[in-house]
């Protein structure tokens, strides 16, 4: 066997890309894992504000271009784990009703082509599998489940539980968020997770956030048949004279370019690079980009309307872990706007070093220390409807292009509002309803959204369905166009929904894994041999 070609190749290790090699690796199949990036590095910096939010270190320092021409510097990184290094890890499942079609006031989110039921299995495994610490029952709009989390939620800090308890009297039902972080606040000095406050934007010194890397890439390459290769970027992707099969991933590694092949090849590069490796793969067979007969590739592109929202009290807010706090009381609506409008949560704490880059104007007698102090930090997500003139394509010098023009705003703005409103009713015990001084929008983000550059929730970009004309996607999310090639992440949405896509991308990872692992013959009693293998050798290190 040539030591260029594998049973299964796969471009990406982040959220799909990571879940899918782990979920793959004991099937005893030979897996090339190929990473653009390399590890973070693990350094005193990785929890430095300067460095992090302000410099903008761990950023890719490559540019795009927006609709106009104008560049563009996405707010993105590279590396191995892909985008989890430095997510929040708020880790929710779609709704059941966001699978279905909705009516929204900006217009309709489409019906998916699978069922909530069909996710819900694989929902339970990737909760497990990313340890979401969560309590079922609290959130008013959460999806059936058939079992519990299997870790508690995190717990308020104070100054979050005086809020909920606030939220409650008023009649709103808040919940706790649930995240994927090894935290065990039954034995701190056991715990991995510390519960420090560079958490959601940071990537963290003790591996104790339940990224793609530490959950699943660094298990998978344990395993003597995957093979991870670093600062491999993918440039294109070659198929044989039909233009039915990948019988090429064209690789740049090191100043050199190399040619592998695999029986399966799965993308998984983000539902922008995805697009555009796909779109760059044009040849005779697929004149539009690769798996393109439809023309949808790179169309439809949704990254959420989200904005982060400041609330200045007199009482200080000296919570460290921020993040555990959530609404969804309108997130399908209200009495006075029958159409969705989305989901209140938090950001980590804002600190004032993070607060120079874009700090709203407010009383002068404010410095960014005593708004960091007193400030409770909202992160506001309302669904974006698929545009297909939104969309990813590849410009003359090969830049990536991203053409989005906002929607369904009117439901953002009555979030906004929503949550002004819910401030007001805030009664301290020291200041009464006084306590509450306003809410701002960081000036960071215009109009006070999350700039176009902010693409962490990037999806919809080569959706899936059944209909070939309509989708470059089977079910099962391989190629109509091409027999060997799959798509896992967030790239399948043809919906956005209004909550954090990282945990659909890996139950659906782990769905489109089953489907693999049929399609590699792979018995299911040989795969549990070896995972029982596995789970043995692990006891023993």
């Amino acid at each position: 066997m040539s030591e260029n070609r594998y049973d299964v190749i796969i471009v990406g290790t982040g959220a799909g890309g990571g879940t899918l090699a782990y979920h793959l690796a004991p099937s005893g199949k030979r897996i090339l894992i190929l990473e653009r990036g390399d590890y973070v590095p693990r350094e005193k910096a990785n929890w430095d504000p300067q460095v992090v939010n302000v410099d903008g270190h761990y950023n890719t320092k490559e540019s795009w271009l927006d609709k106009d021409g104008k560049e563009l510097h996405p707010h993105t990184n590279y590396y191995v784990g892909g985008n989890t290094k430095f997510y929040g890890a708020a880790l929710f499942r779609l709704r059941k009703e966001d699978l279905g079609e909705l009516r929204h006031h900006g217009g309709i989110s489409p019906a998916w082509p699978i069922s909530y039921d069909d996710l819900e299995p694989y929902y339970t495994q990737a909760e497990h599998l990313y340890q979401v610490h969560g309590n079922r029952g609290e959130d008013p709009t959460e999806p059936p489940a058939n079992s519990p989390y299997p870790w508690p939620a995190i717990s308020h800090e104070p100054r979050i539980q005086q809020l909920s308890d606030d939220f409650a009297r008023s009649g709103l039902k808040p919940f706790h968020v649930p995240v994927g972080v090894m935290l065990d606040e039954t034995n701190a000095q056991k715990s991995r997770c510390i519960r420090c406050n560079t958490c959601d934007g940071f990537s963290c010194l003790l591996g104790a956030k339940s990224d793609a890397q530490v959950i699943c890439i660094d298990e998978a390459i344990k395993h003597p048949n995957v093979t991870l290769l670093t600062n491999s970027l993918v440039k294109s992707l070659e198929t044989n004279s039909s233009g039915r099969e990948v019988n090429g991933v064209v690789v740049e590694r090191n100043g050199s370019v190399d040619t592998y092949s695999a029986d399966v090849v799965v993308v998984s590069c983000g539902a922008i690079n995805s697009a555009a490796l796909l779109l760059r793969s044009a040849n005779d067979k697929h004149p539009r980009g690769l798996a393109n007969s439809s023309d949808v590739v790179g169309r439809h592109y949704m990254g959420h309307t989200n904005s982060v929202m400041m609330a200045i009290s007199k009482c200080p807010n000296p919570t460290i872990f921020q993040k555990t706090l959530g609404v969804n009381d309108f997130y399908f609506g209200s009495k006075d706007f029958e159409y969705p409008m989305g989901h209140i949560s938090f950001v980590g704490k804002l600190d004032a070093v993070t607060l120079k880059a874009g700090a709203p104007a407010i009383a002068p007698n404010f410095t960014l220390e005593l708004m960091a102090k007193h400030s409770l930090d909202f992160w506001l997500t309302s669904e974006d409807l698929p545009d297909p003139n939104n969309r990813v394509t590849i410009g003359r010098d090969g830049k990536i292009v991203l053409s989005y023009a906002p929607n369904n705003l009117e439901a953002h703005e009555r979030l906004q509002a929503k949550l002004k409103q819910a401030m007001k009713q805030t009664n301290c015990a020291m200041h009464g309803h006084e306590c509450h001084q306003g809410l701002f929008g960081r000036h960071l983000y215009v109009g006070q959204r999350i700039p176009l550059a902010g693409v962490a929730h990037q999806n919809g970009t080569i959706r899936f369905g059944h209909d070939p004309e309509t989708s470059a996607l089977d079910v099962n999310c391989r190629a109509h166009d091409v027999d060997n090639l799959y798509v896992v992440d967030g790239s399948f949405f043809p919906s956005s929904a209004a909550v954090n896509p990282a945990l659909t991308i890996m139950a659906n990872a782990l769905r489109v894994g089953d489907h693999l692992l049929k399609r590699l013959g792979v018995s299911e009693n040989e795969y549990e041999r070896n995972r029982q293998q596995d789970r043995e050798l692990a006891m023993t290190r």
